[in-house]
């Protein structure tokens, strides 16, 4: 095989969607992961395109809650005891950037990519036939207590600051739009400028069929180290050496160890371990998304059935999966249906979503443009996969393309 002009490492939503926007630039693309396309978080993400989420996913509050984090495995955010020594740096980090400067680098850093990421997938998924694929249909934020109200005004006053579309939705405006839905229900807020996925896996295999007729390569193969040459990037897998002008690093929560052999930085990433439980008896629950505010976890109908999804767990990368905190997310649905859902049949879910203290991913070109990266992306890889493709598109296009500060290497000294 000829040496391609950019190797790829990583074959999930982001990996496969930046090596098609490549391939199409007139790039010769192999992408490399041990696993198949779309097998690792991409997989299983709650399929949600949460262009509203422009907030990180904690906040000054973290501090009061650490204990419960520590000792209620089932909680929403869950920190392993045993994980803990390995965590407090990252944790220390994350601390560092609720300061109010760098909160509000991180909420227009992820506003920026978020604005525009459902025209990216709109292009993109226009681009090879499959805009079914998306519902451009909202999502809702719904509230079940009294005392819940004020903090989704604030919430929405917020989210208007940050000019993102949200309506304040009665008890009745839901009843009649989800009639599914309990009573319980207060109200909530409904962003219409967001939408779902029906199968993020599938969208994974779309972008994989059309990238390959653009003549991307597809090897099942683990990256064990690189090192940057004179001429380009050598990178040693487990069948071998393979040699190319220059590497994507898109290997999400695995992305750490090889790009400190390629750069020499060691980038402060951890993970969020995500759980999903698939339900494929429940249809028509839902017209859109629906998240629970108080119980703070996510409903989306997909072709498969109804995915619920939420909790974050700081474990690691090699724990085995508690697969009782996919479980608990049928608990957490009881009571906001007329009519508990069917869980007949129902598969648990596992995955590592890839995560820096400031929420932000890292979208860069280092090494003299030898080396891009493209991971970090939390909770939204999916929503961003698009836009982060243009964006290193761009950078491979033209050398005279700037690095956006708030997504670059070397924010972390």
């Amino acid at each position: 095989m000829a040496d391609p002009d950019i190797v790829v490492v990583g074959a999930g939503i982001i990996g496969v969607a930046c090596a098609l926007q490549l391939a199409r630039q007139g790039q010769r693309v192999v992408v490399m992961d041990p696993q198949p396309p779309g097998m690792g978080a991409s997989y299983g993400n709650a399929g949600h395109l949460a262009s509203e989420q422009v907030f990180p996913i904690a906040d000054a509050s973290i501090l009061k809650r650490l204990p419960a984090m520590l000792l209620d495995p089932m909680g929403p955010l869950r920190l392993d005891w045993r994980y803990l020594p390995r965590a407090l740096p990252w944790f220390a980090r994350l601390l560092l950037n609720l300061r109010p400067a760098s909160y509000q680098r991180t909420v227009a850093g992820l506003r920026t990519l978020n604005e525009g990421s459902l025209g990216a997938w709109q292009r993109l998924l226009h681009s090879i036939g499959h805009e079914a694929l998306l519902r451009e249909d909202g999502s809702l934020l719904v509230f079940e207590q009294a005392e819940s109200r004020g903090a989704l005004d604030a919430l929405r006053q917020r989210m208007q600051q940050q000019q993102v579309p949200v309506d304040a939705w009665s008890r009745d405006t839901i009843r009649h739009a989800v009639p599914q839905l309990s009573e319980r229900i207060q109200g909530g807020l409904f962003f219409p400028a967001t939408g779902h996925f029906l199968d993020p896996y599938r969208v994974v295999c779309a972008l994989v069929t059309a990238a390959k007729a653009c003549g991307v390569q597809f090897l099942q193969r683990k990256v064990l180290d690189g090192r940057v040459q004179a001429h380009g990037v050598s990178l040693s897998t487990d069948l071998g050496t393979l040699h190319a002008s220059q590497v994507l690093i898109a290997c999400g929560a695995h992305s750490a160890k090889l790009t400190h052999a390629l750069t020499g930085k060691k980038v402060p990433l951890d993970t969020e371990r995500g759980y999903h439980l698939m339900l494929p008896h429940e249809h028509n629950r839902l017209p859109f998304a629906v998240t629970s505010l108080e119980r703070k976890f996510i409903m989306t109908p997909m072709e498969g059935g109804l995915r619920l999804a939420g909790t974050v767990e700081f474990a690691g990368l090699e724990r085995p999966a508690n697969m009782a905190r996919a479980w608990q997310l049928h608990r957490l649905s009881q009571g906001l249906f007329r009519q508990d859902l069917n869980v007949q049949g129902a598969t648990p879910w596992m995955g590592l979503r890839p995560s820096l203290p400031d929420s932000l991913p890292i979208i860069d070109r280092v090494c003299d443009g030898k080396v891009l990266l493209a991971f970090g992306h939390q909770h939204l890889g999916l929503t961003q996969a698009a836009v982060t493709a243009e964006r290193i598109g761009q950078l491979v296009l033209s050398r005279d393309t700037p690095i956006d500060a708030p997504y670059c290497l070397s924010r972390f000294k």
